[in-house]
């Protein structure tokens, strides 16, 4: 059975902060050195992008599917080649086109969050994930997370993702006695086949390729093939990943790095049957060994190969503490892509203390020249963006606020619509109690026969000439005598005969009220005190009919004498012995 090899490349550019001074809080939101990213993202397209994928095409274009490869690209470079250099992208896009190329996943931004938050990592693969199909058209079904950091738990998270294949660093410490050259599985999810990177053989060409002096200098691809034959030969696969800007960049074109890369192929196919996988067929291809345990993260940077080069001070874990401090409050799409811009863990590696073993290739990635310097920067930035956080999150609440005001508004008023239109409902379908009680009802309508009969009983003459009399004004001793002699003309029988037109008059149910209240408003002796009586108890309506029924009642001549009587206004005695014949 032949062997295979997996070549995997990172593509990565991070992006750098300017220098933000404490003044800046608050003022200045803008934390990014455009012209140095512009400048940086330029120099390495022409010095390594753009050179090394036409040396990819033309591999691809002289052995076809016999020669494959693989590339993540994080969210933050794809960005960068939009902005700064569009035809690197496109370069990529020809690569992609011709199915030699897999694309894995990873997380946007770079991030250390798969070591924090479980759900911010998932969300920042998901969103990587979405960028690699709208670019290349691929939906990956691989997995290499930020710096080949690993561990059972991120592998187990990264499983229940669904990913069958991940890369994971072939540390020494983990591996033991066993080989990088096997695949192995994730002990917590079995399905999970795991690709370990066969780390002397890859750093040979990323870091010791042109050191003068390393005692194996110059690297040929004749020997170098000799070494993989040598290494595949104790095993099913050899997987050399690197940082793609080792070639043009960490080891520039005058060291011979693109002509060494250029006839590797062509030395192992003659030499041996190697065949050039992307890591999901190597997996398809080759069964696994044994279950990998790795209880503690793992990574492929520096000599421990663990995650001390961005989490192994107190600086970068108090940078990185209070950063994730606001990931509850965000909930803005540009807050968030700001939040995971400053998750790039490029942040935390300039704040690295190693000045031994690591400490050269930790100053040639850092622009700062302290990482005490690089901590104050991030901090105040960091400081700036908690401040934008915390108004956000103010202004959210206040806007909340109204909203649930106004619909609480709104749904009284709909509760209240709803009462309004049950109470219709019923009236309409049941009746009212009050409708039902007879004798409440039955008022109103003796008072409207009461002055139908009123209307018809008293002639309107004699109430006009009833008003011109009273308006003659007679004299204060006239008008007593007046009520005297109306008193002594009419007699007792005149009442009676009222009463019993009044019984005549009114229905029987409202006789019976009338006796009674008449009972109780007037004395036996007084009846001019009944009037008064009659005026208080009921309303000005009923006054007025009472009134009328009294007019109808007194007999035509006790009337007249009483017309008479006012009209002459003579002497006490002798006006009404002269009238008395005259009539006669």
């Amino acid at each position: 059975m032949n062997k295979t090899i997996c070549l995997y490349f990172q593509v990565h550019q991070p992006l750098r902060l300017r220098q933000y001074r404490f003044f800046d809080i608050g003022l200045k939101h803008d934390y990014y050195d455009e012209f140095a990213n512009r400048s940086i993202m330029r120099k390495v397209a022409n010095r390594c992008y753009l050179p090394m994928n036409r040396v990819l095409m033309e591999l691809i274009g002289e052995y076809g599917q016999a020669f494959k490869v693989s590339f993540s690209i994080s969210g933050m470079a794809l960005e960068q080649f939009e902005k700064y250099a569009p035809e690197v992208l496109d370069s990529f896009r020809e690569l992609a086109r011709t199915g030699c190329v897999e694309w894995l996943s990873e997380t946007y931004p770079h991030s250390l969050a798969s070591l924090k938050d479980s759900a911010e990592f998932e969300a920042q693969v998901l969103e990587h994930k979405k960028a690699i199909e709208s670019h290349f058209g691929q939906s990956p079904g691989a997995f290499r997370n930020t710096e080949l950091i690993y561990s059972d738990d991120i592998g187990q998270q990264v499983a229940d993702m669904g990913y069958t294949t991940m890369l994971v660093e072939g540390a020494r410490h983990v591996l033991g006695w066993k080989s990088p050259n096997f695949i192995y599985t994730n002990p917590l999810r079995p399905k999970l086949k795991l690709l370990l990177k066969n780390y002397r053989l890859s750093d040979d060409i990323a870091f010791r390729f042109s050191d003068r002096a390393w005692d194996q200098w110059p690297l040929t691809a004749e020997k170098y093939a000799d070494w993989l034959i040598d290494a595949a030969s104790k095993g099913d696969i050899v997987n050399l990943f690197m940082d793609y800007e080792t070639f043009g960049e960490h080891q520039v074109a005058e060291t011979g790095i693109f002509a060494f890369f250029r006839y590797l192929p062509e030395q192992l196919f003659a030499r041996s049957d190697f065949a050039f996988l992307t890591p999901s067929e190597a997996t398809q291809k080759h069964l696994p060994v044994a279950p990998l345990h790795v209880p503690y993260p793992i990574s492929w940077a520096d000599e421990e190969r663990d995650t001390s080069a961005w989490l192994g001070n107190e600086l970068q874990n108090e940078a990185f503490t209070q950063l994730y401090k606001l990931a509850e409050k965000i909930f803005d799409d540009d807050l968030l892509h700001e939040f995971r811009r400053l998750q790039a863990s490029d942040h935390f590696y300039y704040m690295c203390t190693k000045f031994f073993s690591d400490g050269a290739v930790h100053k040639y990635f850092n622009p700062y020249a302290t990482p005490y310097e690089a901590f104050i920067n991030y901090m105040n930035v960091l400081s700036d963006f908690a401040v934008r956080v915390d108004n956000h999150v103010e202004k959210s609440i206040t806007e909340n606020n109204i909203l649930q005001e106004k619909s609480l508004t709104l749904q009284k008023k709909l509760n209240n619509n709803n009462v309004k239109i049950k109470q219709n409902r019923m009236k309409k379908t049941v009746p009212a109690p009050a409708a039902v009680k007879e004798p409440k009802a039955a008022k109103p309508k003796a008072s409207a026969k009461k002055e139908a009969i009123a209307k018809k009983a008293t002639p309107k003459k004699a109430t006009v000439k009833k008003e011109a009399v009273d308006k003659k004004a007679t004299p204060k001793k006239a008008t007593v005598k007046k009520e005297a002699v109306a008193k002594k003309a009419t007699p007792k029988k005149a009442t009676v005969k009222k009463e019993a037109v009044a019984k005549k008059e009114t229905p029987k149910k409202a006789t019976v009220k009338k006796e009674a209240v008449a009972k109780k408003a007037t004395p036996k002796k007084a009846p001019v005190k009944k009037e008064a009586v009659a005026k208080k108890a009921a309303p000005k309506k009923a006054t007025v009919k009472k009134e009328a029924v009294a007019k109808k009642s007194t007999p035509k001549k006790a009337t007249v004498k009483k017309e008479a009587v006012a009209k002459k206004a003579a002497p006490k005695k002798a006006p009404a012995r002269k009238a008395a014949p005259k009539k006669k």
